[in-house]
């Protein structure tokens, strides 16, 4: 028998992409997950393949220096019964010259980039044909991998939706922000493995990184590290919080990933200025999606940061309620941070399923900013000692604020207030743009004999208290309608639980603030105020705060801090309630015009109306929408936005994507940024 050449062939990159989930991806490259078949065909020129005579057999490698011991590389023969444990390849069909072959990965081999040869070998004489690359993913959908998801609506939001919600405000007002995650978008798929090559890991010893990436809670590890630039390990996102944001984007104005991980690459892997912790979060979930761990973005409100692993946060304020010193620990009015799912065969039973992950640097672990991934079940168990930083985390759900009121003489007297870290632990529904709260994964319910336990375990002794009944209580109750460019009203609220007269004296004290606990400059003070409320009474002490007093202090965070004070005559205890608000930016309004199809053009009529007492400069709209837009559409106002007037505009659309789709739009001017809205849209697909 003459030699057999290999003529052609084709990897049915459409048909697996398919059948993989990864048609999406859009690259010309075969993207297929591990543990699944995918199909390819050879064709031969002069003859036929003839069985018993012609022996075939593949090479597949991935990495500088492939190996079989680090399962790096696999020499596999074309055989008829294959082996679910290893790199394996069988004859589907035969079609004179052309030759079907299904080939299939072990469900733990290694994700990344693999080149792939055949081997001919006839009476002894043998050749070897490159016959391309293609990509490996992890395989949610395959019980034998470690990221295994049962619920196929789980998997479709956590591996496969492009699009989400993502929860700011505080705990006392929840807002979500559109997110456009955008992971099989064109060009990410390679960022992404980009990034696992540029990562200190890989760059110290390459083969041994390579052969770790079967595990996804090593490539956790790894992007966890990787999202943020703080090792001078060339991390995607640089990190800030102090409002001057001029010679980058503000960490408010983004509304997507692709954006982000596009200039990362394209300016040599340079940080990309700026982010804070949605947006370390958001990106890191990209990645893990596009990679194929089933991720989500988790909001913590009041989320301690607590630097010194003592559990207690000490705030010091003085008798008019401002800030007296600084501390390195802070309460943010929300952090967030990202779950993956996985398997954890590296510790006990028990812990497999959600894994928190925190690229936003806090603090180090084991030598780097990075941080997990933490099973949450030992978090809610209060497991210290189990891979990674779990005291961390823990710290952020259930650290204790105390607050010292700093006299006039200089004497500190510790104030009495319950407990309010770690509430609200909130996600985007699967399936759904309504919350899902998750507290109850993190922490058993407050007072309960679970949480003793748990805090024992943890050597955490409870300082804080819950609600008063005896005595007097103090909350802080806001207005309708703390909108930007409006004054609005805010009260301290009075109980007295008792059944005699008491008399006490009552300050408020309003700051700007920032996301992140920093305290700016006051907008808004009283005068103490003396007040006797009869028995089982309430009373309420106002303050007003004016938008012309908050207007140049506000942070692009729009939060206003306020703290109000009441010393207890009869007892001499003083007791605080802190409120952060949120002050709401204006709507943007979308309109859809015409029936929505898949490749027909669409209008999308978006506007938004200045409150402001005046003109807002330098209006830009930026819309984006994976599946309906190309890219992001960036839309600049030529003229100034004079006061109550409204910025309207038009864009043709023309959906990729059928199905439901998000458009997300953010608003940016001198007064007024990081204004969101979005528009859910259901493309009907093309008639066949």
């Amino acid at each position: 028998f003459a030699e057999l050449v290999l003529e052609t062939w084709d990897l049915h990159c459409d048909r697996n992409g398919q059948e993989h989930r990864t048609a999406d991806m859009g690259c010309e490259q075969l993207v297929v997950r591990r543990g699944q078949p995918f199909t390819i065909t050879l064709r031969f020129s002069g003859r036929g393949y003839e069985e018993g005579v012609d022996k075939l057999s593949f090479n597949v490698a991935t990495g500088p220096c492939p190996n079989e011991t680090a399962g790096t590389s696999s020499h596999f023969v074309v055989t008829d019964c294959p082996e679910e444990s290893c790199w394996s390849a069988a004859i589907q069909q035969q079609d004179g010259e052309s030759l079907s072959v299904s080939l299939c990965s072990p469900p733990n081999a290694c994700i990344g980039r693999y080149s792939m040869t055949l081997e001919t070998c006839t009476d002894y004489q043998g050749s070897s044909f490159q016959i391309g690359d293609f990509i490996l993913l992890f395989n949610p959908w395959h019980p034998e991998d470690t990221v295994f998801m049962r619920d196929e609506n789980e998997r479709q939001e956590y591996v496969l939706s492009q699009h989400g919600l993502i929860y700011q405000g505080t705990c006392d007002y929840i807002f979500s922000i559109p997110w456009n995650f955008g992971q099989f978008e064109d060009e990410v798929l390679a960022i992404c493995l980009d990034m696992l090559d540029i990562n200190p890991k890989h760059l110290r010893d390459q083969n041994r990184d390579c052969s770790r990436r079967n595990d996804p809670v090593y490539i956790g590890r790894v992007v966890s590290a990787m999202v943020n630039c703080n090792d001078e390990d060339r991390g995607v996102l640089f990190g800030r919080w102090d409002n001057r944001y001029e010679d980058g984007m503000s960490p408010m104005a983004w509304i997507g990933s692709v954006d982000i991980l596009k200039r990362w690459k394209k300016f040599g892997c340079q940080p990309v200025k700026y982010g804070q912790c949605w947006v370390f979060a958001a990106v890191a979930c990209t990645v893990m999606r596009c990679l194929g761990v089933p991720s989500r973005v988790v909001t913590n409100y009041n989320s301690a940061h607590d630097t010194n692993a003592n559990l207690t946060i000490d705030r010091y304020v003085n008798e008019k309620g401002e800030q007296e010193r600084y501390s390195w620990d802070k309460i943010w009015n929300f952090h967030c941070w990202v779950e993956s799912w996985m398997a954890r065969p590296d510790l006990a039973g028990g812990y497999d399923g959600w894994q928190a992950l925190d690229p936003t640097p806090q603090e180090k672990s084991e030598g780097v900013f990075c941080c997990g991934p933490a099973p949450v079940k030992a978090i809610k168990e209060g497991d210290m000692q189990l891979k990674y930083d779990i005291p961390f985390i823990f710290a952020e759900v259930n650290a204790d604020v105390v607050y010292w009121v700093v006299q006039g003489d200089g004497m500190e007297k510790q104030s009495i207030r319950s407990s309010d870290v770690g509430k609200y632990i909130s996600t985007k529904s699967v399936g759904r743009d309504s919350r899902e709260d998750i507290t109850h994964n993190y922490k058993y319910p407050e007072g309960s004999e679970e949480e003793r336990a748990v805090f024992e375990k943890a050597e955490h002794q409870k300082k804080s208290i819950g609600e008063e009944d005896e005595g007097l209580h103090l909350r802080i109750k806001v207005s309708e309608g703390a909108n930007k460019g409006s004054d609005f009203d805010v009260f301290a609220v009075i109980n007295n639980n008792t059944d005699e007269e008491r008399v006490c004296r009552v300050t408020l004290c309003a700051r700007a603030t920032s996301h992140n606990g920093t305290v700016g400059p006051q907008c808004g003070l009283t005068d103490p105020v003396d007040i006797d409320i009869e028995p089982r009474g309430e009373k309420r002490v106002p303050m007003s705060i004016l938008y012309e007093e908050y207007r140049d202090k506000l942070t692009q965070d729009n939060l206003i801090k306020v703290v109000a004070l009441l010393n207890d005559h009869q007892t001499g205890d003083i007791l605080v309630a802190v409120r952060d608000i949120y002050v709401e930016n204006p709507k943007i309004k979308i309109r859809i015009l015409g029936e929505p199809m898949q490749n027909r053009k669409l209008v999308a009529e978006i506007s938004l109306v200045n409150p402001l007492a005046v003109p807002l400069n330098g209006c830009v709209f930026v819309v984006e929408g994976t599946g309906l837009t190309d890219g992001h559409f960036v839309k600049e106002l030529e003229e100034p936005l004079e006061p109550q007037a409204e910025a309207k505009f038009r864009m043709d659309l023309m959906p990729r994507l059928s199905g439901l789709q998000k458009l997300m739009v953010d608003f940016e001017s001198d007064q007024l940024t990081g204004v969101k809205g979005y528009r859910n849209v259901i493309i009907a697909p093309q008639p066949m």
